[in-house]
């Protein structure tokens, strides 16, 4: 079992708070497709021959792309590797792209879930985000989704936003409820360096939410999702019984993966590698038979904390015996004697079927306990 993650980098617009790779220049995007399928085919052994079980096209805007595009995709994916007849096939989508037209078109290809970044049903905190769409635009992609057939539909949200309320907050989760997706996931605003948010906040124009506000939406959030019968299966993850995601669970479970596309990350069990953050010199690399890559060969050390920055993320914790057995004594002994510390302070539990997870005082604290967690050499 593996997955398959396509990186699509562009985008009609940046928003203000974003830091991944994306660009706003569309001029090679046909070329670029191009270069993905070149790209799926060097790679095909890249993951064993192991059966795929996700495919994820994210981004950057994924919607941006044509029929053609997605069918030439699909086509290098079927010819060079062997996906489960019962696979995850995920489009990330902005709001603004969900046609009615495109809707149906999309779901004529082989996707059967649909992603899409709503953020908030406030317009002016989407103004201030630098979203393309507004509240009513977003509940139309919704609708237009659902009535070409998508059963699977998981709508991104984010909290803290700089501006917002216990009301507008409280607004948006019931609006969220009220068209109530499969999947939900909800983020907290991050102000990463470089980004116009984060220039913005270190001038004084937006004032972030203080912690105190920031803990409230988010318990609200998960005391709203759970008594609505949403799963919080992981920190930022909300999903009615059985519709959570497959594929970014495999991220979360040690499960290989391939990415292609321009700073797509690729994980197979022993190292992780990344290709160029830069669109020419992907497509350059790729096609003159030398891919401009990094890779990084992981040692137990490395292979340790990100067991630990995975696991204890989910509901589904960090399982003792498969830790046991995975890692030498001296990371058992520093893992163990690190947790007994958070359990006796009520954060971690040790709970059924011997396993470590977070309780509900530790989500609040997560970073902190998983920085605890982590071994320096």
């Amino acid at each position: 079992m593996a997955g398959i993650y396509i990186h699509i980098p562009f985008c009609k617009q940046r928003c203000r708070y974003c830091s991944f790779f994306s660009s706003t220049h569309s001029a090679e995007k046909g070329k670029y497709v191009e270069t993905l399928c070149r790209e799926l085919e060097l790679r095909q052994g890249y993951l064993a021959n192991a059966a795929i079980d996700t495919i994820y096209i994210g981004g950057g805007t994924p919607s941006t792309l044509s029929e053609r595009h997605f069918r030439e995709i699909f086509k290098s994916i079927n010819t060079f590797f062997s996906v489960a007849t019962d696979a995850e096939i995920t489009l990330e989508a902005n709001p603004d792209d969900i046609s009615a037209e495109y809707a149906t078109m999309l779901r004529s290809l082989p996707f059967n879930r649909l992603s899409m970044g709503v953020q908030s049903f406030d317009n002016e905190l989407l103004k201030r985000l630098g979203r393309r769409h507004d509240a009513e635009r977003a509940i139309s992609a919704f609708h237009n989704a659902r009535n070409a057939g998508f059963d699977n539909i998981s709508m991104d949200l984010m909290f803290a936003l700089p501006g917002s309320t216990t009301e507008s907050w409280t607004g948006d989760l019931r609006k969220m409820l009220e068209l109530h997706p499969e999947h939900i996931s909800a983020y907290n605003l991050t102000y990463e360096e470089g980004t116009p948010l984060f220039h913005a906040a270190q001038e004084g124009t937006i004032t972030p939410l203080s912690e105190e506000e920031n803990l409230e939406q988010f318990t609200s959030l998960v005391d709203t999702l759970t008594a609505a019968g949403y799963h919080h299966y992981e920190i930022s993850n909300f999903a009615l019984p059985g519709r959570e995601s497959r594929h970014n669970s495999s991220y979360w479970h040690d499960i290989p993966y391939l990415g292609c596309g321009a700073a797509a990350h690729s994980y197979n069990g022993n190292s992780r590698q990344w290709n160029v953050a830069d669109i020419s010199l992907y497509i350059k690399g790729i096609n003159d038979g030398e891919p401009d890559y990094e890779i990084e060969n992981l040692t137990e050390t490395e292979r340790y904390n990100d067991a630990i920055l995975t696991r204890l993320r989910t509901y589904d914790g960090l399982p003792l015996e498969w830790f046991r057995n995975k890692f030498s004594e001296k990371y058992n002994r520093y893992m163990l004697k690190t947790a007994e510390e958070h359990i006796s302070r009520g954060t971690l539990m040790h709970g059924d079927n011997d396993t470590l997870r977070l309780t509900r005082k530790g989500i609040f604290i997560s970073d902190a306990i998983i920085r605890d967690l982590i071994f320096i050499d």
